[in-house]
């Protein structure tokens, strides 16, 4: 379990070796000292001086790598109001499109991570004014099913076709395709090829539309506020959400406030497009597409990702003697930044924390590098694990505990007689699991917990009973 003393003190030690001339000049005063010269005290000021400021140099990047969240992050007033299951993300501009090309929804039924090599190495890189450079944007090639009418939209007939092809997915937009829904533009069928072929294509080009994608995904939440100030949910209802973005589209972009289309703020003409749509989904109710389309383990790209090891922990003595506990927080808000790391972006978000004493939520505002591979399946859910200062005055994100209770790796129990009880998709057992290790001090660095071991035999018959009830809440696997 790292600390944020540690982190300081790791790169204070950096910084003075790269600022080589500090140390350099305490021997020099050293020396001057020791023989008696009365100019010593001019490179024993120089060497106190830039000590002062390797400090702050060592605090600064220790307060930008390291995850700590602390009462001066916390925001008093957000100017905007989430509701208990809003997420709000501002991802990278996708292209424009041919002018004549049709919006429709695209399944995905395979996927693969083609090329992610970035050489930025532990760092972070800046690219000013560029939200997806080639180097930190994923290349994944991808099966499509297109459809070319909007009956597709409320599960009635449609055309189809497939296609195969290679594209740069921003690392924000990845849970769009583990969700196996996009938003694509499919451009006009081009003209007849040369002699010999096989005449017009049926189709033209194909460019998904990666933040619409992840508004189809569900892994944003979409309401719209009526004219009488009355809110609809579109989470998750692709059909409506389809005919939302036309009418975007047409009207040259919607600006949102939050994750919410204030038809109060737009042209009558517009704003009656809208009510339309709305009115329509009322007396014709669309269902909530699922969570996750069906094969997502053909288009499971997470393995190949990077990110901190998902695991169930591990629990420092101080921390654990002290009183330290877990708690959970909830992401309401990622901005896309012009920084990386290699195993994930650096993004503005907003966290909403829950403190283990009961006191109400607070919302903190924080820059945090986020993994990859929690990016991925960002469309299942947005909590995060923090582990508490005793004294409560900061929280720190772990993202191996936050992986885990997010399923990017399998989890599962090994029994006292050596029985494996998978636990994937009960993130409530292992959120119950990870509290009884912490309380009794007991680290498990690992997706998955032997109880056979005999250090973890304290905790064997508490584990047993956490994982029978998850089983009988669950039912049958």
């Amino acid at each position: 379990m790292r600390s944020y003393a540690g982190a300081v003190v790791g790169n204070f030690l950096f910084v003075m070796v790269c600022c080589f001339p500090v140390p350099l000049a305490y021997v020099v005063a050293w020396i001057a000292w020791s023989e008696g010269e009365d100019w010593a005290w001019i490179p024993l000021l120089a060497a106190l001086a830039g000590s002062g400021l390797v400090l702050v140099l060592a605090s600064r990047l220790a307060r930008r790598g390291f995850p700590r969240i602390t009462r001066a992050d916390r925001v008093e007033d957000g100017g905007f109001s989430y509701g208990e299951e809003s997420f709000v993300m501002w991802a990278p501009q996708s292209p424009k499109g041919h002018p004549q090309a049709r919006l429709v929804r695209a399944d995905v039924l395979e996927a693969s991570l083609a090329r992610y090599d970035p050489e930025g190495g532990t760092g972070v890189t800046t690219y000013p004014g560029d939200y997806t450079p080639n180097e930190f944007t994923p290349l994944v090639e991808l099966r499509l099913r297109v459809y070319e009418a909007e009956e597709a939209e409320a599960g009635g007939p449609a055309g189809w076709f497939e296609i195969t092809d290679q594209w740069r997915v921003p690392s924000v937009c990845l849970s769009a395709v583990t969700a196996g829904r996009l938003a694509v533009l499919v451009a006009p069928a081009g003209p007849a090829g040369p002699a010999g072929s096989a005449g017009p294509q049926p189709h033209g080009s194909v460019t998904p539309l990666w933040p619409s994608s992840t508004l189809l995904a569900g892994t944003r939440t979409c309401r719209v506020a009526g004219l009488d100030g009355g809110l609809s949910d579109a989470t998750r209802r692709p059909g409506r959400l389809l005919r939302q973005m036309r009418i975007s589209r047409s009207a040259g972009g919607v600006e949102l406030t939050g994750d919410t289309i204030d038809l109060r703020r737009l042209d009558a003409h517009t704003a009656a497009r809208y009510t339309a749509v709305v009115e329509r989904d009322r007396s014709f109710p669309e269902e909530r597409a699922p969570v996750t389309e069906p094969g997502e383990e053909s288009r499971w790209i997470v393995d190949g990702l990077p990110g901190e090891r998902a695991e169930f922990g591990s629990v420092g003595r101080r921390w654990s003697s002290r009183g330290g506990v877990l708690v959970r927080g909830r992401f309401l808000k990622m901005r896309s930044t012009h920084s990386f790391q290699d195993h994930g972006p650096v993004l503005d978000t907003v966290l909403r924390v829950h403190p283990a004493d009961g006191t109400p939520p607070f919302e903190s505002a924080r820059r945090l590098t986020v993994p990859m591979t929690y990016l991925a399946v960002l469309h299942r859910t947005r909590e995060v694990v923090l582990y508490a200062d005793p004294a409560g005055g900061s929280y720190v994100v772990d993202w191996p505990r936050t992986n885990l209770l997010a399923g990017t790796t399998a989890a599962a129990v090994i029994t006292p007689e050596g029985r494996e009880l998978p636990l994937a998709g009960r993130p409530d057992v292992i959120w119950s699991l990870m509290n009884l290790l912490a309380s009794h001090g007991l680290s498990n660095p690992d997706p998955v917990l032997d109880l056979r071991k005999r250090r973890m035999s304290p905790v064997a018959g508490a584990a047993m009973e956490l994982t029978r009830i998850g089983q009988d809440v669950a039912g049958p696997s």
